[in-house]
């Protein structure tokens, strides 16, 4: 296996933080991604390694591995397992001082004879890879599909409506291979939702804040909201005070995995006080001011 500077790919520094390392991958993928450059075969290289990248580095615990070594850091635990059997085994404690990079060559250095190939036939199951999809609140509101694109392969992913910022879904054998014939590890996808709507969610539930006149506040009516998929009539009740919360029932956010069970919307009514009265008007509050 070719070594892949994955902190080259990034232009970023050993040192580098996660948010230098989100910050880079963020501007990177939007000069390459394939909407951007189609039909550009170098371009469409270079967005999949800059993935491949981003998902080991992004993941602590993949980049410690991959800092320590190198090429073969999916198969750190197979490596550090047959350092464990070494120790724990004074009959084969060969001194190794190679390098990581070397990590095939470990085997047939620590162990001798049968016990060599024994070490050598063992099934390890492959690293786990770690990703973080970033999706708009607008998107996981009804269910989707997408194609990812991880170590340079498409990944046909349905997104269930209802997912939530920070969940966690597992695509089994989407991970590295294992060694010596040994199960694939696993994809794991991070949601990161993005809420640029005037919409608060709360688990299911959706919470909005609506401007309520005067005049319908202190006399009742009618009046137009707002939802997130559309909009609705509420009546507003005469007298009705400055920070009134009413609830709409069924208009909040899709419950996860459960087709067609809704949460609430939770709206709050802010008074507006009229601004820039005539004369007539402010005599007429003024009368009503003596009335009170």
């Amino acid at each position: 296996m070719t070594f892949i500077d994955y902190y080259k790919i990034l232009g970023i520094s050993k040192n580098a933080t996660k948010d230098d390392i989100k910050k880079a991958y963020r501007k990177l993928a939007r000069k390459f991604h394939p909407d951007v450059n189609p039909g550009d075969k170098e371009a469409e290289k270079k967005f999949k390694e800059i993935n491949e990248a981003n998902e080991v580095l992004s993941n602590p615990e993949n980049r410690s591995k991959y800092d320590e070594y190198g090429k073969d850091w999916q198969h750190a635990e197979a490596f550090e397992k047959a350092k464990q059997q070494q120790r724990s085994n004074p009959r084969y404690q060969t001194r190794y001082e190679g390098s990581s990079d070397d990590f095939s060559d470990f085997f047939s250095s620590m162990f001798g004879g049968g016990q060599g190939r024994r070490a050598r036939g063992m099934q390890y199951r492959g690293q786990d890879f770690n990703a973080e999809l970033e999706l708009s609140l607008q998107d996981v509101y009804r269910t989707h599909k997408r194609t990812l694109t991880v170590n340079g392969k498409n990944i046909r992913l349905t997104i269930p409506a209802g997912v939530r910022n920070g969940q966690v879904i597992k695509i089994k054998k989407h991970g590295a291979e294992g060694i010596n014939g040994g199960p694939r590890g696993d994809l794991n996808i991070r949601f990161s939702i993005v809420n640029s709507t005037k919409f608060r969610r709360d688990e299911n539930n959706l919470y909005t804040t609506v401007d309520l006149d005067l005049y319908t506040a202190l006399l009742g009516g009618e009046i137009t909201v707002d939802t997130f998929d559309g909009k609705a009539k509420l009546k507003v009740k005469p007298e009705t005070p400055n920070g009134t919360q009413v609830k709409l029932k069924g208009k909040g956010f899709p419950v996860y995995k459960k087709e067609g069970d809704y949460g609430d919307l939770y709206i709050t009514y802010n008074l507006k006080i009229p601004s820039g009265l005539s004369a007539k008007e402010k005599q007429l509050f003024e009368e009503l001011a003596k009335l009170r």
